[in-house]
């Protein structure tokens, strides 16, 4: 708890339910990346190497949530890993990650606002794109700045829309592959996809490893539960219980929908089709299959857009407690919002939706690729900060038996996880088309660095030698006067 200039206590409410953590996390996963991108993994990894790799990323998120849920259990607070990273592992490491993962957040927001706009365009050609942003926006602003309860609502039924059309497609699916449902008056496929053109790996192992950073990034958002640990009720009860449900149930959502998908179509096909789950509800005969679908995705990139805004808010008023950021953002309104912070981050979001139009090839790839990095980063924060902290945690005489949710098999698993992770960075610099997300993420991560240098560390050394030199002071006046 913290107080403010104006002598107000500065606190968020505790309003989020198990319910609402265990669907902020599972909708922040399931969205675009699968219901669109899944099928250019496919074509790239081929039918078995998708899976594998949905597996390792899988493994990989299994990892960084056990190492959060110890953290998030012990410490819930708004800003997470953020808060772990500058308390375990440096405050310029914390600095410099909360504002890459912010700068990923409010870039990926105004991303889905014109995502959302071209969806509309199928319904209503004749409509300007911008206008549908500006409801969307209007829509996303409202829930975010009523209370938590209402965004946490709101995204509780955004995330139980994606995750019941995944479980339809994954059984109507099923039943197409086995021959339940005819496919176009073709037999059933079974597993001959699998098999055909190239066989299981068509483009080796190394499709695999470089498709992984598109897969991991499938799977980036499931942290936003430690963010949300700050405002939601019982922490100690809700947050394992949603980590634990988490885990599992999204990776039998994308496996199973992934090996439906390479069972169906064709390897080769599987990324030049806009969106493989159009095309396999259209050849199952499903009337009307395209626009179910595009509502679908309209509502996976509202859910989408509806939890950045709620990470970007957060994390700023975070920012603002520690004094990394102007004092104002950590400003609550009369129903315990954020609202200043609420209001810069959606300004943001609408200058990188103005870039992406005047500056699209240059400024916005540049957002893009730190954007893309900062996840990466973020999840091998979540490891190096639980092993410290386990490690500082005894060493000051705590036991293990105390902490309500544990690291199983410390410290293996998060120095797995910190591998396995810096891995993806370096598979990254093998790929023409991700080597310049590393290029402009570690620009930007060093310029984050310097800049907390030279605005906290500097101030600081200059506070303690002031300080010091009054003490020397004080203590030659006493020497003087005792002499």
């Amino acid at each position: 708890m913290q107080t403010g200039r104006d002598n107000h206590t500065v606190e968020l409410q505790r309003s989020m339910k198990s319910r609402h953590l265990f669907m902020i996390s599972l909708g922040g996963v399931i969205g675009t990346g699968l219901f669109v991108g899944s099928g250019a993994t496919i074509n790239q990894a081929g039918p078995v190497g998708a899976i594998v790799a949905y597996l390792f990323g899988g493994l990989i998120m299994y990892l960084v949530m056990v190492c959060l849920g110890e953290l998030a259990v012990k410490m819930p607070v708004t800003g997470s890993f953020q808060v772990y990273a500058t308390k375990y592992i440096g405050p310029g490491t914390g600095f410099t990650l909360g504002w890459m993962y912010w700068l990923s957040w409010a870039t990926t927001v105004g991303l889905e606002f014109t995502a959302a706009g071209m969806v509309m365009k199928r319904w209503f050609p004749d409509i300007p794109i911008w206008v549908w942003c500006v409801c969307f926006i209007v829509l996303l602003f409202s829930l975010n700045a009523l209370t938590t309860k209402s965004f946490a609502e709101a995204e509780y039924w955004f995330a139980g829309i994606k995750v019941f059309a995944v479980i339809a497609f994954i059984l109507i699916g099923g039943a197409a592959v086995v021959g339940i449902l005819g496919i176009e008056g073709k037999p059933a496929p079974l597993f001959t996809n699998f098999t055909s053109d190239g066989g299981l790996f068509p483009n080796g192992f190394s499709a695999i490893l470089i498709s992984m950073m598109t897969v991991v990034f499938s799977f980036q958002g499931s942290e936003v539960v430690g963010i949300a640990a700050g405002e939601s009720e019982a922490p100690q009860k809700t947050i394992p219980k949603a980590i634990r449900s988490i885990i599992f149930r999204i990776l039998i959502f994308y496996v199973l929908a992934i090996g439906v998908l390479a069972a169906l179509l064709p390897w080769k096909q599987a990324g030049l089709v806009e969106s493989p789950f159009v095309a396999v509800f259209d050849s199952v005969g499903i009337p009307y299959a395209a626009d179910i679908m595009n509502a679908v995705i309209l509502t996976a990139l509202l859910s989408v857009g509806n939890s950045g805004l709620y990470v970007c808010t957060r994390m700023l008023w975070s920012f603002s407690q520690s004094g990394m950021a102007h004092p104002a953002f950590g400003k609550l309104n009369a129903r315990g919002v954020p609202f200043n912070a609420l209001l810069i981050s959606l300004s943001f979001a609408l200058l990188s939706l103005l870039t992406s139009v005047i500056a699209a090839e240059t400024l916005f790839v540049v957002l893009l690729s730190i954007g893309g990095m900062a996840g990466t980063l973020t999840w091998m924060s979540i490891a190096l900060s639980q092993y410290n902290f386990r490690k500082q945690f005894i060493k000051n005489g705590g036991g293990v038996r105390e902490l309500k949710y544990r690291v199983p098999l410390y410290p293996f698993i998060p120095i797995v996880c910190l591998i396995l992770c810096a891995s993806i960075l370096v598979f990254m610099a093998f790929d023409p088309a991700q080597r310049s997300s590393l290029y402009f993420g570690c620009g930007f991560m060093g310029c984050c660095y310097l800049y907390y240098y030279l605005r906290y560390t500097r101030n600081e050394k200059r506070s303690l030698s002031f300080e010091e030199a009054e003490t020397n002071k004080a203590n030659n006046v006493v020497l003087e006067e005792r002499a």
